[in-house]
């Protein structure tokens, strides 16, 4: 079985949020903000793990829904550490963050049309 494109982008995401975390803790001494980070940008990739086993398609559906939330909180997390100068990451955790939304959302919207 192929690996699915949500499982493959997340982990990569996921490690570039522990090193942010790392940065922000280690060198700006910033604990709140980079806490909160660390585990909505996690959880994507958690959730999607446990929607490849899901129970049923609702089941899958709920997992994928969670997972979407926690994009979602991590975009809001991103946006906030690079407008107060945390970070200066380019766009591109906000670009890749934006993504794995979309393909959450692509993800949910298939599977409830299965239903």
């Amino acid at each position: 079985m192929a690996e699915s494109i949500l499982k493959l982008k997340s982990y990569p995401f996921a490690i570039q949020i522990v090193k942010v975390f790392q940065s922000l803790i280690g060198e700006k001494k910033e604990y709140v903000m980079s806490k909160q980070l660390i585990r909505s940008g996690t959880a994507i990739g958690t959730l999607i793990r446990e929607a490849e086993f899901a129970q049923s398609k609702k089941d899958f559906i709920n997992k994928m829904s969670v997972s979407l939330k926690e994009a979602n909180e991590t975009l809001y997390w991103i946006d906030l550490l690079k407008d107060t100068d945390y970070i200066d990451l380019k766009n591109l955790m906000t670009s890749d963050c934006k993504e794995l939304i979309a393909m959450l959302v692509s993800s949910i919207k298939t599977t409830k049309s299965r239903l």
